[in-house]
């Protein structure tokens, strides 16, 4: 059962808005590759591997009030068209 995560950048200025970003994607990008990730500019689909690491980057980013998230167990997922 993969794993989704809602966030949200919550910066005042845009010059923190684009630094909050920029280290959270660098992190993101050491935790687990893009091929095993499906992500969006507000949501990540993670195999639950990666629950984990993806908990401990988010719960840092939050612990400063940098980024708001939700984590959603999905049990099923399906693409409207």
């Amino acid at each position: 059962m993969p794993i989704l995560y809602l966030y949200d950048v919550a910066a005042k200025e845009k010059k923190e808005f684009n630094r909050v970003k920029r280290r959270f994607y660098y992190w993101l990008n050491q935790i687990a590759p893009e091929k095993d990730l499906w992500k969006t500019k507000s949501a990540i689909l993670a195999p639950r591997k990666y629950i984990k690491p993806l908990d401990a980057l988010f719960k840092e980013f939050t612990r400063n009030g940098s980024i708001t998230v939700y984590k959603v167990n999905a049990r099923s997922i399906e693409q409207m068209d």
